[in-house]
């Protein structure tokens, strides 16, 4: 999946968009083993942030960013772009606050690219508040060290 998101994660940077991997890639980031076929990611939830994004999608070759606005984005908690690869951007998530997560992010790498994801903390605490049955096994691999 991270192969597919390389230029993705560049035109982010490039963009200077304020993003954190949350969700299942941030897991497998973190070292839990387990398939997951969308990126998901929080965003810092201000109006130039939104268009910043939509700019670096567009840059990346994800042509659904052209169907929605900055405005459409920050009125909605999550907005999906399904294109070659599915992203869901997230304006809030339950049990983070963008600004103090930002503060405690990890840069990582992969394949001379790198990008910004949640701290394990974070994750454990964003997927124990959405409460999921997936979520609660990706926290208790984290806390139980059994992630790799």
């Amino acid at each position: 999946m991270l192969n597919r998101l390389q230029d993705v994660f560049a035109s982010l940077q490039r963009n200077d968009v304020r993003y954190l991997v949350i969700g299942g890639i941030a897991s497998v980031l973190h070292g839990v083993p387990r398939a997951t076929f969308d990126l998901d990611i929080l965003i810092d939830a201000a109006r130039d942030n939104a268009q910043r994004l939509l700019d670096a999608l567009l840059a990346a070759g994800l042509g659904t960013a052209a169907l929605t606005t900055a405005a459409e984005i920050l009125a909605n908690e999550i907005t999906v772009f399904r294109d070659r690869v599915r992203i869901d951007v997230q304006t809030s998530t339950p049990g983070l606050r963008f600004e103090d997560a930002w503060s405690r992010k990890v840069e990582m790498r992969y394949q001379g690219q790198s990008f910004f994801v949640a701290s394990r903390e974070d994750l454990i605490a964003s997927k124990r508040a959405a409460g999921r049955p997936v979520d609660l096994e990706d926290v208790r691999l984290l806390e139980s060290g059994d992630a790799v």
